[in-house]
């Protein structure tokens, strides 16, 4: 039996919703003042959904979509936390002139019937 290469009908769904709340997260931020710098950010430790900077701060922002705002909140796991902290730190090593900016880690939180949601410092790199 031949394998197919396509994927399955959830995950192109799923990609699709990702790409979607990923446009309505930098629309939200543009409004807000930032720019954007970088979309779908990838790194062998995991991706950047979003890199934005407003002044001398610099915000690495993942995107959850989900059922609610409450699940989308949820899903930014510390697991995935730390993927995006070492992601971020290849980001910097990729782009020097940023090291001296602020930095934070924020989190865009989109929901169906619901206005999207910036967490400004939803995570640090603190250990």
């Amino acid at each position: 039996m031949a394998k197919t290469d396509s994927a399955s009908p959830g995950r192109v769904a799923a990609f699709r919703t990702g790409i979607s709340a990923e446009s309505r997260a930098a629309a939200l931020l543009i409004a807000k003042g930032y720019r954007i710098l970088a979309r779908r950010f990838r790194t062998p430790f995991g991706e950047i959904d979003l890199v934005v900077r407003r002044r001398n701060l610099l915000a690495f922002v993942e995107v959850k979509a989900r059922a609610s705002l409450d699940d989308a909140a949820y899903a930014v796991t510390p697991r995935q936390q730390l993927r995006i902290i070492n992601a971020a730190q290849a980001w910097l090593m990729a782009h020097p002139e940023h090291a001296e900016f602020e930095l934070r880690f924020d989190a865009v939180l989109i929901a169906p019937k619901s206005l999207p949601r910036h967490l400004l410092a939803a995570f640090d790199a603190s250990p």
